[in-house]
């Protein structure tokens, strides 16, 4: 395309170079004349401005559209259609296109997402200020602050073949910065997140200083696709333009490609790609569909007119992948993939190192009462995604509980008088094994209607069934086991015996003055069952013994129950817990070896507490009865409990003697005969993982701070309110006064629960009964679900500071125990375990086997274990270490979890996962 040559506008001469022209020859005048023609017409040529000394090569003509301009230039002449703008200024001619930036005598290109600074280029991304002394790349929204640039009416001319020259040398160097961004793109990738800035602009504003004239405001009409050349002479020939054309194609192509790449996006599911990553996270709520959005106060880039898809970048490999490869993923994984939660906002309590000075453990209560027996586990180290799992190949089947249920270590105990047999003997080597499924299991069946009746192919017992059938403890029908609701003790039903009860002692006051009960011997638990209707929380429990699978029964049903026997040891509680503590024809001897076992009652038992005692020897004249009777008593009244009533109930034939412990120690120091002996001031009564039995009382707190001087608040006060024990001047577990740490965690876990758990972890509560809270601090996770209609057993770890007072104190319950361990409970009983910063403690934790060998817990077993106790469908939710949560997963694929939410930030992580019922087919070696 040819350029119409501007007209040029002649100056006026001075009149003074003619007033000597008169007095001089004619030959010289007309010289004189001739010269000032010359002159004249060399005036009229447009001045030569310096070039820049620093470039050696040739300066690309190509510039960016720019719209117009506001100087005193000439009026313009018609252009052909299509034809770029041509502006003229002092007798020149230039081409414009839009957004060209021209500083200080040099060129500059204008491309999409390159840096340079320090005369090197670099890539950069969207939103990045450039400074630099050569030629920059960039995108709309970006601001360049130049030091060798040139302005439009300031481009030097050259001749025609220098422009062809420029024009080739263009094309090189636009091929040359393709290849470079595209090697560049990997390793400029740190340089980038240090240059990204935050700001983003809706219209671009390019400042330029152009030496000589002043400054420029240019605004940017055309697009950022839009490029242009311009000419070096004063005529483009066709063959150029039609060149300029072929070029301007060609480079849209490529910034498309490019920002196709790196431009910053949204997925549909709305993540976000690497290029809008910032150094400072925002919170990101996930959505129940698994999506999730992300809160900021950061502006938002523009988008176009058009949504598009981008590629994403894969953090771990530093690569960038295909948005249909990111979409099929997200598809095939639904939330398994990295996501945040609305938790973002809920700071995570630290535990605090210091507090740990202020506060005992079990372990180490325990330690110096008695020489300890500790289990360990096995020499394997496959903590991987490859693990290979096992049948655990023993007797007991699918029925199996290892520390209950160790075959060779019960063959060798010769003494059985005191249920030695029946009590923990864990494997050295902790079983790694998995438990198999019973043939036709099914789905557990939902509570309430759980507690009438169980599916038959869950548990095929029936011996209970036969030798207890007709006292309504457990009955066949068809493909069920029903519960009539009745024992040997209530027959004719547990809520008419419940009231009985109260009616006997009404400041008993069920759900309000007492809410935590335990009782001994439960059978199938119907009594803690229908305890849930008067709003109180039963622990049951009773041994694996003759009377077949009664606590799996129980735990099948949806109440609280353990394996426990009463034998040589204590039972795994604090003292001074139980608000009310019950035995119905459970045929303890609790007059033998001192009273050892009923002493241990006392023991566990709240200060002003009641027992009640339902047994035969309370109503029946029989001649063993009698004289167990007149046991009981001698040994009650020597305890100083007081036997408050002796209550007949005739609709069950049957009757009750209920007694209260004392709240002061003046009966201890009234008593004639010092029998049963007062514990010595060293025994610490709260000391009961693996403590021998003693057959001593403890003397009753009176201080005001101590626990057990005072019955706590009403229930559901108790539930919030910090235990009036709580000395401020102790330090919580989290690093705040004790009190002001009994509070916080409440109010964190309220907020946890109700914000995140609730929501976000693809579980349905209303299928949830059984809970079990794996490392509980205050119990404030099982407070947070006070109105759900569920239970949550509180699992104090025997190497953490001993909170499990303060759980009793505000109306839970819980258990000590050690995760080295296996726990004692069947198989396939809990519908939800949680794990808050359990499994890399336990890495931490060293162990001394029998042998003297120092090993650590292995997160291999601990793993086994978790899958023991859920039934298949059960959940998981874990908190914990990021590199933790990253171990746990891969032993959950291992094990064909179903793995829902798997989120890391701050190298804290959440996870969600439900258990399959994949079993492996192979068995364990029996040895």
């Amino acid at each position: 395309m040819a350029l119409v040559k501007a007209r040029g506008t002649k100056r006026p001469s001075a009149t003074s170079s003619y007033s000597a022209a008169s007095s001089i020859v004619a030959f010289v005048g007309l010289s004189v004349l001739g010269l000032w023609l010359i002159l004249t017409f060399h005036s009229f040529a447009p001045s030569q401005q310096p070039t820049a000394p620093a470039k050696t090569e040739k300066t690309p003509t190509r510039l960016s559209s720019i719209g117009h301009t506001h100087h005193h230039s000439s009026a313009l002449p018609q252009t052909r259609q299509n034809e770029p703008e041509i502006k003229v200024e002092n007798g020149e001619e230039a081409v414009i296109e839009p957004e060209r930036k021209v500083q200080n005598d040099e060129v500059a290109v204008i491309e999409p997402e390159t840096k340079v600074e320090n005369h090197e280029a670099a890539v950069i991304e969207p939103e990045a200020k450039v400074e630099s002394n050569e030629e920059a790349v960039i995108e709309p929204d970006t601001k360049i602050e130049n030091d060798e640039t040139q302005t439009g009416d300031q481009v030097d001319h050259q001749d025609t073949k220098e422009s062809r020259d420029n024009s080739d040398a263009v094309e090189e160097q636009e091929k040359q910065a393709a290849l470079e961004n595209q090697t560049s793109e990997e390793s400029s990738m740190t340089q980038k997140e240090e240059i990204i800035q935050g700001n983003q602009r809706s219209e671009t504003k390019i400042e330029a200083d152009d030496g000589n004239h002043g400054a420029e405001d240019v605004s940017a009409e055309g697009g950022s696709e839009s490029q242009g050349s311009n000419t070096a002479g004063n005529e483009i020939t066709d063959e150029d333009q039609q060149r300029r054309i072929d070029e301007d194609q060609q480079g849209e192509e490529q910034q498309k490609q490019q920002e196709g790449k790196e431009a910053k996006s949204t997925d549909p599911n709305g993540a976000t790609s690497h290029a809008q990553t910032q150094h400072d996270e925002a919170p990101i709520h996930l959505h129940q569909d698994g999506s999730s959005s992300e809160e900021t106060d950061k502006p938002k880039a523009q988008t176009t007119s058009e949504e598009v898809k981008h590629d994403s970048l894969d953090e771990d490999t530093g690569k960038v992948k295909p948005v249909s490869e990111k979409m099929n993923e997200e598809t095939s994984n639904k939330n398994n993939e990295a996501s945040t939660t609305s938790e973002d906002s809920i700071e995570i309590p630290k535990e605090s190192t210091e507090s740990k000075n202020s506060w005992t453990t079990q372990a180490n209560q325990s330690e110096n009462q008695k020489e300890r027996r500790n289990g360990g586990p096995n020499g394997k180290d496959n903590s991987n995604h490859g693990y290979t799992w096992l049948l655990c190949n023993v007797t007991e089947g699918a029925d199996y509980i290892p520390c209950l249920d160790n075959e060779k270590v019960v063959a060798n105990i010769h003494s059985r008088a005191h249920h030695e047999h029946r009590e923990r003997h864990c494997p050295t080597n902790a079983p790694t094994c998995l438990v198999p499924l019973p043939k036709g299991y099914k789905k557990r069946i939902d509570w309430p209607q759980s507690r009438d009746k169980i599916w038959y192919n869950n548990i095929p017992h029936t011996s209970l069934a036969e030798y207890k059938g007709h006292q309504n403890w457990v009955k066949v029908t068809g493909e069920f086991l029903t519960f009539p609701g009745g024992g040997t003790q209530f027959i004719y039903g547990a809520l008419h015996y419940i009231d009985f009860i109260q009616e006997a002692v009404p400041d008993i006051a069920w759900g309000k003055h007492s809410h935590v009960v335990l009782d001994v011997g439960c059978g199938v638990a119907s009594f803690g069952g229908y305890l849930f209707d008067r709003d109180v929380l039963t622990m049951s429990f009773a041994p694996k013994d003759e009377h077949e699978a009664q606590v799996q029964f129980a735990l099948e049903r949806g109440i609280p129950a353990i394996s426990a026997v009463m034998g040589s040891q204590r039972l795994p509680f604090p003292s001074r817990v139980f608000d009310v503590v019950h035995c119905a024809r459970c045929r303890v001897p609790w007059h033998v070896d001192g009273g050892s076992l009923l002493l241990e009652l006392n023991r566990v038992l709240r200060p002003g507490g009641y027992f009640v005692w339902s047994a035969t020897p309370v109503y029946q004249k029989l001649e063993e009865d009698v004289q167990i009777w007149k046991e009981m008593s001698r040994l009650t009244v020597s305890m100083c409990w007081e036997l408050v009533t002796i209550k007949k109930d005739k609709i069950n034939s049957i009757g009750a003697a209920i007694y209260q412990k004392p709240d002061s120690n003046d009966c201890y120091n009234r008593r004639k005969q010092k029998e049963p002996l007062m514990c010595k001031t060293d025994d610490d009564p709260n000391a009961a993982w693996y403590i021998p039995l003693q057959s001593c009382m403890h003397q009753i707190p009176t201080q005001e701070n101590e626990r057990g001087s005072q019955w706590p608040e009403e229930w559901p006060e108790r539930l919030q309110t910090p235990p009036y024990w709580l000395n401020k001047s102790k330090m919580g577990i989290y690093g705040k006064p004790a009190p002001d740490d009994f509070v916080s965690d409440y109010e964190h876990w309220q907020k946890v629960v109700s914000t995140v758990y609730m929501n976000d972890l693809g579980i349905k509560w209303s299928e949830v009964r059984n809970v079990m809270d794996l490392r509980a601090v205050y119990g404030g996770f099982a407070a947070a679900l006070k109105d759900q209609n569920l239970w949550v057993l509180n699992v104090v770890n025997v190497d953490s500071p001993d909170t499990l007072p303060i759980i009793y104190e505000r109306g839970l319950f819980g258990i000590y125990h050690d995760w080295c361990e296996s726990f004692s409970s069947y198989p396939r009983t809990y519908d939800l375990l949680h794990a808050d910063h359990l499994f890399s403690n336990l890495k931490k934790r060293p162990r001394i086997l029998n042998d003297g060998v120092i090993s650590r817990c292995k997160l291999e077993f601990a793993m086994a274990e978790i899958d023991r106790l859920l039934r298949p469908g059960g959940k998981l939710i874990m908190r914990d270490e990021s590199s933790t949560v990253a171990e746990v997963v891969d032993f959950l694929k291992s094990l064909h979890w179903e793995v829902f939410l798997n989120h890391s930030k701050n190298q804290e992580g959440i996870l969600s996962a439900k258990k399959s019922d994949w079993r492996p087919t192979s068995f364990a070696d029996s040895s």
